[in-house]
Parts: structure tokens; C-alpha cells; sequence
């Protein structure tokens, strides 16, 4: 991945894996990320690799890389029932 611009946006996402499962990451292009992770087998995560197709289910803006990598840590964190309310809040919104 290139080196992003000062001023881009960053975002948290997480994807759900065909096995149910759920991975999270940060990027400055969802977009691009969602195609690599479905597509690319040296660009998506090795974890998503194994568990394809896999479908974007949330997403979250941040000011900069330091935050999204902090939400994404704290995220990680959260247990699968946490994970699927946020995720059914946000799809009522």
C-alpha cells in the first residue's frame, strides 16, 4: 500500500467472512480494500484469504491513521455479540 496523504481520510471496517467469521481493518479506501480482500491473494489479509467471499458490514470514519488504529484495536477486542449489535444498529440507521 502506498503512503496515504495527510489529508485523506481513514476508516475502520470489518468485513464478514463466507465462514461467519468477522476481520477488521483500517484503510483510506474501503473500496479498494473490499476487492483486495475477495480478490488479490498477495494483497488481502491471509485471514480473509481462506474465508472468502467476504462482504463489507461496517464502516467507520476517522480523522487520522493513529485513531483508526486505535478503534480498530478496541475493536478487536469486542466479543461476537457486541460486534453483531453494533452492526444491527448501524444498518438501522
Amino acid at each position: 500500500m502506498t503512503a496515504a496523504k495527510a489529508s485523506e481520510a481513514w476508516y475502520v471496517y470489518m468485513l464478514e467472512c463466507a465462514d461467519g467469521s468477522f476481520y477488521t481493518g483500517i484503510t483510506t479506501d474501503w473500496q479498494r480494500r473490499e476487492l483486495e480482500h475477495n480478490e488479490s491473494d498477495k494483497l488481502g489479509a491471509k485471514y480473509t484469504r481462506a474465508r472468502r467471499p467476504v462482504r463489507l458490514v461496517w464502516l467507520e470514519p476517522q480523522p487520522d491513521r493513529a485513531a483508526a488504529s486505535k478503534r480498530e484495536y478496541a475493536l478487536k477486542r469486542w466479543s461476537r455479540t457486541r460486534k453483531l449489535k453494533m452492526i444491527e444498529d448501524s444498518s438501522r440507521e
